[in-house]
């Protein structure tokens, strides 16, 4: 198209305002069409000018878009899709340096040649267009504008250290997507901004760089083409592109393009580089900053009269070369590649008849890959597309919807929001071409739905996955220093301008998991307005909070309800540890004081009062003497010692002293010196937690389950374990110390050397199975020997009645046949005391078989056989993996030689028992002396024959002098 109208040249940098001169001019004509690069720049100005004129006269054309109101007077168009046979007044093309690029510049070349308007024309670029369009277009004048603000170069910056409203400018999508990464963890987010996405999803991120959700904007190059943005400083990630063929570097010009685009109107902008882009070299940073780049001396062209006659004649006519010397055939372009393939075909071949078959077959060539796949895969798709058109005169409906029906879905990441977008590009392309669809206007609309959809889910996914909503607001209000508005919830939640930061749990605040390093800061700053008076409140509310609110752990923690408030640390001594408090430094010295204080307080009464039997020993001062040594060994004991680590004490206590101690509980068993109460659970999980600190542990055991007699024995526990926890080691079991003692009286009327059985109640006190009975008398130093014998029913007899104890039994010393399956096997233990077993005492002859009464019958049932143990005191010695009680220097057991409860001579050895078994009671309730014979005719009558290792040996000597 001619025209006589001015054709005007406005050249000059960007932040010059020519995009905003030619609307100026535009809408002074009646009118008028303009020519933009981007779909992103048209819809923008499109925008601009409906808000000026109104949407009914002003009509928006893209490949993808076409909005045509009736009465339009205004056109906003891409330079591809600009109407050029309308008659104009007006018309304008912006980015007219366009002309050199390789790809797109035959298009621009065109419209500088062809395109004019009836009475303005008006070319908008870079000054390095100036010589080219002097010789081109003659008639031209030329307008140059100067730069409104200055254009800095300032060198490398981090990323971390890019300042606010910055743009970071990259060429591939993995180096854009890897710089919003980094920035969402340092500034809170980065919008995304590339050329492939739709005007919806580019104006949204923009949108939430505009009003501040976030500082930075990631991008390609397609914001150096006139888009209007906030930005102050440029930073290129790259300084090298794919421009569809290869890599190459980018020129100075079109590095000033994009940097240009910092600073708008009057405020300086800056520009560097940042990430891997080396620094620029000082002779093109000045380039840019002066804007001195070398002319533009080849134009890209096309031939733009086609030959339709056949499709060899097209191609060649596209082919066609030019003389002119400021023009260049333009390279191969991907219309022609597909025209050349499809072409070739012999099914297209055959429908080629006529100019108007390869003008159609053009117009198809021209639908351009929005997908990005594979040359070969696209001529096929636009095979397809020819065959329907040619004939069928349009695309079928039913085909096209399962088409876009495939790409309308929603869900799914960036990348694959991405190409679902991409392919709806180009059914949106078929829709916006009259005749190709029957309905265009509910394609139009339907594929723009579609596009609506996936455009919103793409920003949502991009703003997912790229911002972070909580640091960038929180960054914004900080620096614009103002009051945030902070609150925890009644579930410690802790949000400030309504974005939760995190918890509080008890002093501390627990920050959210997402947040990364970089944000704890940011974070941590913003969640101290709503903590530190929460802090005090809580403070308070601790602190007059009652002894039940509080617990201790097995590790020494120290709650608040469920909520971790402090822990125990080692103290001067072992029961008065130190309570320290879980507090952050924020929460004030004040706040730390007294949540420590309260804790110590709790503490310190939980011990009182569950140590109360041995804080009363070690107070009274009636104890003094050997029973004040006593008294302080069982307060290191924590309740618990031994008998053969104080052997030598014990025995050189006289019956004064055993009554001071006795009268504060303390027992004098056979094996252990201990204070019965303090084995009940509760004193026994804190005594552990008390040794456990005392002794430095990095964890500290668990107390066994309550109630349960024996345990199993575990080596690998620390030493020491059993006697805090109350039990003592025998063999594959430890045995509860009280329950030891009680079976210890049960012992004492056996005969140990000659051999005897273990009775049923032996088996119920322990819970044990005879075989585990067994394996445990083994342990406290028994031998047992397995036997079988027929099986013969017992008379009844009465359940034999344990000796007298010195100190009551503990509240749990029952029979626990109810106990949950710890492998104790524990349910036989009743069995046996219903149906008992095993008989105390039975003749040797039990085993023969009984005497027969008359022919034996011809069928006689199989006797019933029983197993059996018989145990003999047989330690073994030092060495030789003695599992029972530890030796003296004298080769006695310790602890064990006395016969009565190891605590002196027996009182009632060799008296009379009473009914019932029992040893009767004289004056005093002290039995007299038995008169019946012992049953110790199998030891030897001489004292230096006497079995050293037998517990009782001190009691039988005694027996056998005062006989």
């Amino acid at each position: 198209m001619t025209g006589k109208g001015r054709i005007a040249a406005v050249l000059g940098p960007t932040n010059t305002g020519k995009t905003h001169y030619a609307i100026e001019r535009m809408l002074a004509h009646r009118t008028g069409v303009i020519g933009l690069p981007l779909r992103l720049l048209a819809r923008e100005v499109y925008d601009r000018i409906v808000g000026l004129r109104g949407p009914s006269v002003v009509a928006l054309v893209t490949g993808e878009e076409r909005i045509v109101p009736e009465r339009t007077q205004y056109w906003v168009c891409t330079v591809e899709a600009m109407p050029v046979g309308i008659g104009a007044d007006f018309l304008a093309v912006d980015e007219i340096q366009l002309c050199a690029d390789p790809e797109r510049g035959h298009v621009f070349t065109d419209r500088l040649l062809h395109a004019r308007g009836l009475h303005e024309t008006l070319f908008l670029g870079a000054a390095t267009m100036r010589n080219a369009i002097a010789a081109l277009v003659p008639r031209a004048q030329f307008l140059s504008r100067e730069r409104y603000s200055q254009l800095v170069y300032t060198g490398s910056k981090k990323i971390s250290r890019m300042p606010p409203r910055s743009a970071i400018v990259g060429f591939s999508v993995e180096n854009l997507y890897a710089t919003a990464e980094l920035l969402r963890r340092q500034k809170g987010g980065a919008a995304v901004v590339m050329g492939a996405l739709s005007p919806r999803t580019r104006n949204a991120q923009v949108e939430l760089y505009q009003n501040g959700d976030v500082d930075v904007l990631v991008a390609t190059d397609a914001i150096g083409m006139g888009l209007n943005l906030d930005i102050r400083h440029v930073a290129f990630s790259g300084l090298r592109k794919f421009d569809g063929r290869r890599m190459r570097d980018l020129q100075p010009n079109e590095l000033a393009q994009i940097a240009g685009r910092a600073g708008r109107y009057t405020q300086d902008g800056s520009f560097g580089v940042t990430g891997e882009a080396p620094p620029l070299p000082d002779d093109l940073a000045q380039a840019i900053q002066e804007h001195r780049f070398a002319p533009v001396r080849k134009l890209q062209w096309r031939n733009a009269e086609l030959d339709f006659g056949s499709a060899g004649r097209l191609i060649a006519s596209l082919e066609a070369p030019t003389d002119d010397e400021w023009l260049t055939r333009a390279r191969e372009a991907d219309d022609l590649m597909a025209l050349k393939t499809i072409s070739g075909r012999d099914d297209v071949t055959g429908r080629l008849q006529s100019a108007r078959d390869v003008r159609l077959l053009w117009d198809v060539c021209r639908i351009p890959d929005f997908r990005g796949i594979s040359h070969t895969e696209h001529a096929e798709l636009l095979g397809r597309i020819f065959e329907f058109l040619h004939d069928l005169g349009r695309v079928p409906d039913d085909w096209l919807a399962r088409q876009v029906k495939r790409i309308d879905r929603s869900e799914g990441d960036i990348d694959t929001l991405s190409k679902r977008l991409a392919y709806i590009r180009t059914w949106t392309y078929v829709a916006q071409r009259e005749g190709w669809v029957d309905d265009v206007a509910h394609w139009r609309g339907a594929t723009r739905a579609v596009e609506d959809r996936l455009s919103d889910a793409l920003h949502g996914a991009l703003t997912q996955r790229f911002v972070d909503r909580r640091t960038s607001v929180l960054l914004r209000r900080l620096k614009q220093k103002e009051s945030l508005v902070a609150d925890v919830n009644d579930k410690g939640e802790v949000t400030v301008e309504g974005q939760v930061l995190g918890r509080i749990e008890g002093f501390r605040f627990r920050q959210d998991k997402t947040a990364s390093p970089d944000e704890a800061k940011t974070l941590r700053q913003a969640a101290m307005a709503a903590l530190r008076p929460e802090f005090h409140l809580r403070a308070d509310r601790f602190y007059n909070a009652p002894d039940t609110e509080f617990d201790l752990t097995e590790q020494g923690g120290l709650m608040w309800g469920d909520q971790a408030v402090g822990k125990l640390v080692k103290g001067d001594d072992p029961l008065k540890p130190t309570a320290e408090a879980f507090a952050d430094d924020e929460a004030g010295p004040e706040v730390i004081t007294k949540v420590q204080r309260r804790l110590q307080h709790f503490i310190d009464r939980r011990i009182a009062a569950q140590f109360e039997p041995l804080l009363a020993l070690s107070r009274d001062e009636a104890i003094t003497g050997l029973a004040r040594g006593v008294a302080f060994r069982l307060l290191e004991g924590f309740g618990i010692v031994p008998r053969a680590e104080i052997a030598d004490d014990i025995k050189a206590l006289d019956q004064d002293a055993r009554g001071l101690l006795r009268k504060h509980g303390v027992r004098f068993g056979q094996f252990t010196i201990f204070q019965p109460l303090l084995l009940k659970p509760a004193p026994t999980r804190l005594r552990l937690v008390l040794w456990g600190l005392w002794q430095g542990l990095d964890a500290f055991p668990e107390s066994p389950p309550p109630g349960l007699v024996t345990i199993p024995h575990d080596a690998q526990q620390p030493q020491g374990y059993y006697a805090m926890s109350g039990y003592r080691p025998a063999a594959a079991r430890a045995i509860r110390i009280d329950m030891l003692e009680r079976l210890a009286d049960m012992l004492r009327s056996k005969d140990t050397r000659g051999g005897f059985e273990a009775t049923a109640d032996m088996l119920s006190i322990t819970g044990l199975t005879l075989e585990q009975f067994a394996d445990l008398m083994g342990g406290l130093g028994y031998r047992a020997e397995r036997g079988e014998r027929a099986k013969v029913k017992a008379a009844p007899a009465p359940a034999a009645e344990p000796a007298a104890t010195d100190a009551p039994e503990t509240v749990d010393e029952t029979v626990i046949d109810s106990a949950p399956p710890t492998g104790l096997e524990t349910a036989e233990a009743p069995e046996a005391a219903a149906a008992p077993e095993v008989v105390a005492d039975a003749p040797a002859e039990a085993d023969a078989p009984a005497e027969e009464e008359g022919p034996a019958p011809a069928e006689a049932a199989p006797a019933e056989m029983e197993v059996f143990y018989t145990f003999t005191w047989a330690p073994r010695r030092q060495g030789g993996g003695n599992r029972g009680p530890r030796r003296a220097e004298g080769g006695k057991p310790r602890g064990e030689g006395q016969k009565a409860r190891g605590d002196g001579p027996r009182q009632d050895e060799g008296k009379p028992r009473g009914k019932g078994g029992k040893p009767s009671r004289g004056k005093g309730g002290k039995p007299p002396r038995e008169e019946t014979p012992r049953s110790f005719s199998a030891r030897p009558e001489k004292k230096d024959r006497i079995d050293p290792d037998n517990p009782f040996a001190q009691a039988l000597a005694g027996l056998r002098d005062k006989r």
